[in-house]
């Protein structure tokens, strides 16, 4: 299987259909065991290259910086280039306690933050660098002339925002401080988003079309939810440490969330796909999205979530897992 190319918004860039979510490299859990170590990580990033994926998403504060560190390495040490991949990453979350400089979109931070994150990627620039949230102790004007100036030296080629909904009147309000400056404007956009997480449609869709914005939304699988291992009845199918959490049950195993997985699980059958497959395949579908980012525990794991590339969905079927949901959302 190659992934496909889609354009990122009105951008130039192109980016892998789907594209690689790297969250869980070097992340702690409660017990203190590493959800995936670095030769777990190297052999995600192999079986994604070799589906023909180039588009890999991370940030400063994966594993505490070692994400970052397995990635520049595994792109030193692979059969690849580093010019054939597009890289995304963040920044905003506070890194040394006690100094409220290390943290959010100050001119400070933000240039200390870019040269550190480059060094352990081993590059010298990032293709996409998000504002991981949004600083409200930070000027917009500040952080949109500090942003373009990345951009201006090269160490960043397009800019992003991550999460920031409902709050895209700040997008938008940077954007036109960008504009009437001519600086360069956020283009690509990271909100969660999937099947049952539906807030950003509406006016956030409606502001990121406006502006052109690529929209590449995380969570596509809704924390697991959406994979067919939860059962209206039982609760969980198989093991998960989600489901241990009051927000997790609280927020996806309700009865309007079981109502729109079991839609999603008949228009899986339909299409011989697998249920997460067939959410991951909706985003694909829709006019709005660029392209969802995925991630992955095992390589196995992987290659199914990278199937939804193969799957097509009706008109009628996006229709009926669009409207699985109650409420008014955004055309399709």
């Amino acid at each position: 299987m190659d992934l496909d190319f889609v354009r990122m918004g009105d951008t130039g860039l192109q980016s892998s259909e789907i594209q690689f979510g790297t969250w869980r490299f070097g992340k702690e859990t409660e017990e203190g065991n590493v959800e995936i170590d670095e030769e777990r990580a190297h052999e995600l990033l192999d079986a994604y290259a070799e589906a023909g994926g180039r588009f890999i998403d991370t940030a400063d504060v994966y594993g505490g910086g070692k994400c970052e560190d397995w990635i520049g390495d595994w792109l030193a040490q692979s059969e690849y280039d580093r010019e054939e991949f597009t890289i995304a990453s963040k920044i905003y979350w506070q890194i040394r306690e006690g100094d409220p400089n290390s943290r959010g979109t100050n001119r400070k931070n933000v240039r200390h933050r870019i040269d550190a994150l480059l060094d352990r990627l081993g590059t010298d620039y990032v293709d996409v660098l998000y504002i991981h949230r949004w600083d409200d102790d930070t000027p917009a004007r500040e952080m949109m002339k500090t942003l373009n100036g990345l951009v201006e030296d090269g160490k960043v080629h397009y800019l992003g925002t991550s999460t920031l909904v409902p709050n895209e009147w700040k997008v938008a309000k940077a954007n036109e401080i960008a504009l009437a400056e001519g600086w360069e404007p956020f283009t690509v956009a990271q909100p969660r988003y999937n099947l049952v997480d539906r807030e950003v449609e509406g006016g956030y869709l409606e502001m990121t079309d406006d502006y052109g914005i690529a929209v590449c939304p995380w969570s596509p699988l809704g924390q697991g939810f959406l994979t067919g291992k939860y059962d209206r009845e039982d609760g969980l199918v198989g093991e998960s440490r989600a489901a241990e959490s009051s927000r997790f049950r609280e927020g996806y195993l309700t009865e309007e969330n079981f109502d729109v997985l079991d839609e999603l699980e008949a228009v899986a059958e339909e299409v011989g796909a697998t249920v997460a497959q067939t959410a991951i395949a909706y985003h694909m579908h829709h006019d709005s999205i660029a392209a969802p980012i995925i991630g992955a525990r095992t390589v196995e794991q992987l290659e199914e979530n990278l199937g939804a590339a193969e799957v097509a969905l009706s008109d009628e079927q996006v229709e009926r897992l669009r409207e699985a949901k109650g409420g008014p959302y955004s055309d399709i």
